[in-house]
């Protein structure tokens, strides 16, 4: 996995909630507390979500084969959606679960300093986690807010993990106001509360993080400032006189797909035009070195045959169909 990959932030995260599950997991074994089993459940299933990554991220680094000819990028983005379903199932479900029984059979916290304490412990670890996360992200975020990131980034690595550590310490703090509302009223269904409370949390974080990967599965284009640099690149005013139109592909995160109709004088020799194309290719990843697989088209444009078809300026994304010269 590349560095962009945030396989540190993965790796802190794995390291704190291996430890926060274990103490989370002993103090609902002398304490009896629902909120408390929840969430080292939840710690538990973020650890597996750690492993999927740091596996996803190693299976794509995979060589290319004759049966998958563009190698095997999306790894990263099926086992990213794997977390999202793990997430919602075994962390979401199991807490909406352990909620609603401590609701329904409610019954007294035994020494409560002991998820008192776990939960102290916990939030330290995972803002510790979270800091390493957030480190990670801005030196790739630049000028974007955080949703924009999450939304944009094609390595799910980070989004997943700043998603999962927001989760994680606002589950805690749910969980601790529970204990806390318990000890307070001596009424063990605020317990209960709190454990629903973190159910529904990770369930919402759960299906972000599947839309999200999702969308990366199904296949986006370039951002817009590597759309741009691309198309300044494949043009040299000279043989390549025009981008008729263009589409761009991730094939993983940092491997991009670029298949574009440039247009040529009509009285090149097919000498100059191939000379052309090769040019273009080296100028296009010299501005956007993930560009590794490149198709261009020469074509000779023609102003009246584009003004019979669709607009011949039509983006990646586009919903009209590409025009006919």
């Amino acid at each position: 996995m590349s560095a962009s990959g945030g396989a540190k932030a993965i790796v802190a995260a794995l390291a704190a909630n291996l430890a926060i599950a274990v103490a989370k997991f002993v103090a609902f074994l002398f304490s009896g507390s629902s909120s408390m089993l929840a969430e080292s459940v939840h710690s538990f299933a973020d650890s597996g979500n750690q492993f999927l990554l740091l596996l996803g991220g190693k299976k794509a680094q995979r060589e290319a084969t004759p049966q998958h000819p563009f190698g095997y990028g999306r790894e990263r983005y099926i086992y990213a959606f794997l977390v999202s379903i793990v997430l919602f199932s075994v962390g979401g479900m199991f807490a909406v679960y352990e909620g609603y029984e401590k609701i329904s059979h409610p019954h007294d916290l035994e020494h409560w300093y002991w998820p008192v304490g776990v939960l102290v412990f916990a939030i330290i670890a995972e803002g510790f986690s979270f800091r390493t996360a957030i480190k990670e992200s801005n030196a790739l975020r630049g000028k974007l807010s955080w949703g924009q990131f999450i939304k944009r980034a094609k390595a799910p690595e980070l989004p997943v993990v700043l998603l999962e550590d927001f989760g994680a310490l606002i589950g805690l703090v749910l969980a601790l106001g529970g204990v806390g509302l318990t000890l307070a009223t001596g009424d063990a269904v605020w317990d209960g509360i709190g454990t629903l409370c973190i159910g529904i949390l990770l369930i919402a974080i759960a299906i972000v993080l599947a839309l999200e990967t999702k969308s990366l599965l199904l296949g986006e284009a370039a951002g817009a400032d590597e759309v741009a640099k691309i198309e300044k690149a494949v043009v040299d005013g000279e043989t390549v006189t025009g981008l008729i139109h263009m589409r761009t592909l991730h094939l993983g995160p940092e491997e991009l797909l670029v298949a574009a109709k440039i247009s040529v004088q009509h009285d090149d020799t097919a000498a100059e035009v191939a000379r052309a194309i090769d040019d273009a290719e080296a100028r296009i990843r010299a501005a956007v070195p993930i560009a590794r697989v490149i198709y261009l088209e020469p074509d000779i444009y023609s102003e009246a045959e584009a003004a019979k078809g669709s607009d011949p300026e039509a983006r990646p994304g586009g919903p009209t169909p590409s025009p006919e010269h």
